[in-house]
C-alpha cells in the first residue's frame, strides 16, 4: 500500500504474529524480530538480531525501517514478574539507539496496567498509578520516551491495550486455563466474583488497530486500543464458555477481586475510531 518497511519486535508473540499478518495483508513490507519464529508470517523477512545487546548501529544494522513496532516484552501475563523491571533500562536504551540513528515514527505497546486502580472512563490526561511491577514497568516507559522525544523529530504513538482475547489457546488468559481445565476433564473452575467490567478486545481486532495507526502520523501520543465499552468478565466468560461448548462451569467467589481492579474499566476510543474511519473513508 505505502512501499514503507516496517520493523516488528515481538512479531512471533501473542500480539505480533497478528500484527505482521495485518501489515502484510495491507501491502507493507514488514521485517520480524522474535526469539520465537514459528508462528511469524512466512511472508516477512525475518532477522536474527539481539536488539538489546546495546549497540549504537542498531538501526543502520536493521535496515533502517520507516517504522518501529515495538512489541517485545518478557512475561507479559505474570504481572510481578522481576523481568519487567530488570529488562526496562534495555528497552529504553533500544528505542533511544533507534532513534538517535534515525527512525522517523515509533509505536510501542503499552497497557492498561499503567493507570492502576481507576474507576470509569481512561482517556491519555488519565493519571497513572500502577500496583503491578508491568504496570510501573511500562508507565516507565512511555514517561522516559515522552521527556526524551519531546524535542526530536520522531512521530511517538503509546498504543495502550486494555484486555485482550482470542487466539486463547496460545494466551495464558483466562479464556486459555478454561480451555486447558475443560481438556483435563474438570467440570468446575475457581473464580473470582466475576462482575468487573473490563474493555475486551479481540486480538485480531487490535492488530488491525495497531497496523492501521502505523500508517499514519497525524494522531499521536496515547492511542486507546480498545472496545471502548466495560462488560462484566464474568459475561464475557458465561458466553465463551457456551460459544466453545466446554463442559465446565465457573465456581463464583473462590478467588478475591485483585485489589487494582476496579468495578469497572474501559478505554476513551475517539483515537482509535477517528484512525479506523480515516482509513474506511480512504480505502474502503
Amino acid at each position: 500500500m505505502t512501499g514503507k518497511t516496517v520493523l516488528v519486535t515481538g512479531a512471533g508473540g501473542y500480539i505480533g504474529s497478528f500484527v505482521v499478518r495485518e501489515l502484510l495483508d495491507l501491502g507493507l513490507n514488514v521485517k520480524a524480530i522474535d526469539r520465537n519464529v514459528s508462528s511469524i508470517d512466512s511472508r516477512a523477512q525475518q532477522i536474527d538480531y539481539n536488539i538489546f545487546d546495546g549497540k549504537s548501529s542498531v538501526f543502520q544494522d536493521l535496515g533502517k525501517p520507516d517504522v518501529l513496532i515495538h512489541l517485545a516484552w518478557r512475561d507479559g501475563f505474570v504481572h510481578n514478574s522481576p523481568a519487567h523491571l530488570e529488562n526496562l533500562n534495555a528497552h529504553f536504551n533500544f528505542l533511544k539507539s533507534m532513534v538517535d540513528g534515525g527512525l522517523k515514527h515509533l509505536l510501542v505497546m503499552g497497557t492498561m496496567h499503567e493507570v492502576g486502580y481507576h474507576e470509569g472512563e481512561i482517556d491519555e490526561e488519565t493519571p497513572t498509578n500502577p500496583y503491578s511491577m508491568y504496570g510501573v514497568s511500562k508507565n516507565a516507559l512511555r514517561q522516559s520516551l515522552e521527556i526524551y522525544l519531546r524535542d526530536k523529530d520522531t512521530v511517538f504513538q503509546w498504543l495502550r491495550a486494555f484486555y485482550i482475547f482470542g487466539d486463547d489457546v496460545r494466551s495464558k488468559s483466562i479464556f486459555s486455563k478454561l480451555i486447558q481445565a475443560n481438556k483435563e476433564g474438570k467440570k468446575s473452575f475457581p473464580f473470582n466474583s466475576g462482575r468487573n467490567k473490563y474493555d475486551f478486545i479481540l486480538v485480531e481486532k487490535l492488530a488491525k488497530q495497531i497496523a492501521l495507526t502505523s500508517l499514519q502520523t497525524e494522531v499521536r501520543g496515547i492511542i486507546n486500543c480498545c472496545s471502548g465499552e466495560p462488560v462484566a468478565l464474568g459475561d464475557v466468560v458465561e458466553k465463551f464458555i457456551q460459544d466453545n461448548n466446554l463442559k465446565i462451569e465457573l465456581n463464583y467467589g473462590v478467588y478475591p477481586d485483585r485489589p487494582y481492579d476496579s468495578p469497572a474499566i474501559w478505554g476513551n476510543n475517539e483515537k482509535i475510531k477517528a484512525i479506523v474511519e480515516n482509513f474506511n473513508r480512504q480505502f474502503v
